[in-house]
């Protein structure tokens, strides 16, 4: 056998094992953002744990000092089942387990080691005979190739189209493939070469399976995490959404949160749209957020509405529910109607733009967006971009921000209002009972100062009525404001009161 074909395959499998390596790190990330929150903290957490388990199978790598080729195969196969079901193993685990962590960090710490093992195993094979700076030139060559490989590779072809779950064992494949073509290549180094062969082809095998019916398996582990019978599931480049059905209700979730259900969203929307319209005849209106068409079908009950702009980052959310034969009856074809213009932009630039421009204001504004549970969307609800929305509104215009619970997550709440007010908005905050949500936060804004409405408008309605509208802006003694500071954008305080709410009372719903 030259040595050739064996050097080559061997850098060859320091390319695959280097990319395979940093994509379940970025799994493990986004599982983790995903079914904890607060992506920063998850992904410096995996981060840390990772690189410290890879720091500790590089220190046992100097134990290892006969049977190299052996030992090198046999990570390989642990990294393909453990990488490779992580995706899978960690929705199981969030669906059953009381805590998910131990899970997550164990699958962290076990791969990460057998990853750090892997890179000083192959330098020592490959360098059998060469100088040392060669070896260490050429394998870490193809190992920053490798991570640069996964950084692209992730985000922009392997997550959107395939997904957590057939990622994963993809890369578990491709280690499991490396670790074949070693047994079978170096077959002569190996103590039990036909026993190392057929654990290899298992392990392919196995994966592979799993591969083809990934897509099943992915709905099926989903489902766990569900009430209700999921109808429909997809990654995005943005977020996940998940529609589950029981009966007649129909249920939104954005990367497992609850956005709305439409046995009660009635009671959200209206609560959220009309007491802002109260007596007003609106022509132009922005809705920031809102790519489901709820808000946009409330707005559009007044008759001289004139446009509508409405801006939602996901493409693939306003797709959905403007095509979507099921939902588009929820929303009532709202997202069709010619006065509505759909901009799948990031809202903050897209005010920016708007404002910088100086184009027309707008006689109302709805910003609904999902709970401040990352920095990226904590960042819409700062000072600065409320200052953007000000100036956005017309002198006589109207926004309305909804702001959490005030019961559940009452620093959200109350910092919310307060940055509100830092940034000359004037509000209002009122509250109504969402049966999905609990009692759920709103607040009304205004460039100018303006009264407590006590009419609404002449529009069709199921829950408000003039007699329920004032009781929406009173709070019970146990719901006064608590001391908050104002969320800006250097800190993003509301990030981590949001947080805080959260582990303060766990079984909350919501829209997060």
């Amino acid at each position: 056998m030259s040595a050739a074909p064996g050097t080559r395959l061997l850098l060859a499998s320091v390319l695959v094992v280097a990319t395979c390596g940093l994509v379940y790190e970025l799994i493990a990330a986004t599982m983790a953002s995903y079914l904890l929150g607060d992506s920063v903290t998850q992904w410096s957490l995996v981060i840390g744990v990772y690189l410290s388990a890879m720091g500790l199978g590089s220190w046992l790598s100097k134990f290892v000092v006969t049977g190299l080729h052996a030992r090198f195969i046999a990570v390989q196969l642990v990294i393909a089942a453990v990488g490779g079901l992580s995706a899978v193993a960690l929705f199981y685990g969030y669906a059953y387990l009381a805590s998910v962590r131990p899970l997550l960090f164990s699958i962290l710490v076990i791969v990460g080691t057998m990853v750090g093992l892997e890179i000083p195993l192959l330098m020592r094979i490959v360098g059998d005979g060469q100088e040392l700076k060669d070896t260490v030139a050429r394998v870490l060559a193809f190992d920053y190739v490798g991570a640069l490989l996964a950084s692209l590779l992730f985000p922009l072809a392997l997550l959107p189209h395939l997904g957590l779950v057939r990622t994963a064992l993809l890369c578990g494949l491709f280690n499991a493939a490396v670790a074949l073509a070693c047994a079978w290549v170096f077959r002569e180094h190996l103590p039990r070469p036909r026993a190392a062969l057929a654990q290899a082809a298992l392990v392919c095998a196995a994966l592979a399976g799993g591969l083809v019916f990934g897509g099943r398996l992915e709905r099926l582990a989903e489902r766990e995490l569900y009430d209700a019978p999921v109808i429909f599931s997809e990654k995005t480049a943005y977020q996940r959404l998940t529609i589950t059905r029981s009966g007649a209700d129909i249920r939104l979730y954005i990367d497992g949160n609850l956005q709305f259900a439409s046995s009660d969203e009635h009671r959200y929307h209206e609560a959220l749209v009309h007491p802002a319209l109260a007596g007003a005849a609106p022509r132009r209106a922005l809705v920031l957020g809102g790519g489901d068409g709820l808000a946009v079908r409330e707005l559009l009950k007044y008759p001289g509405l004139e446009r509508v702009d409405l801006v939602d980052l996901d493409p693939g959310m306003t797709r959905l529910f403007g095509r979507d034969p099921l939902l588009v009856r929820i929303n009532h074809g709202s997202l069709s109607d010619p006065r509505v213009h759909v901009h799948n932009a990031d809202a903050m630039r897209w005010l920016e733009e708007h404002v910088r421009t100086a184009s027309d204001p707008y006689d109302v504004a709805v910003v609904d967006l999902p709970d401040p549970n990352n920095f990226s969307l904590g960042k819409l609800y700062t000072g600065s971009f409320y200052r953007l929305l000000r100036r956005a509104l017309g002198p006589a215009g109207v926004g309305v921000v909804q702001a959490t619970s005030p019961y559940l997550a009452p620093r959200s709440f109350w910092c919310v209002v307060k940055t509100l007010a830092a940034a000359e908005l004037h509000p209002r905050p009122y509250h109504a009972h969402v049966p999905s949500f609990g009692d759920w936060g709103f607040v009304l804004v205004s460039p100018a100062p303006r009264p407590e409405p006590t009419h609404l408008a002449d529009v069709p309605l199921r829950f408000l009525d003039d007699a329920l509208l004032p009781t929406l802006f009173v709070f019970p003694r146990d719901q006064q404001p608590p001391d908050v500071d104002a969320n800006r954008l250097n800190d993003q305080l509301l990030v981590h009161y949001y947080e805080e709410d959260l582990r303060a009372l766990p079984g909350r719903g919501g829209r997060g």
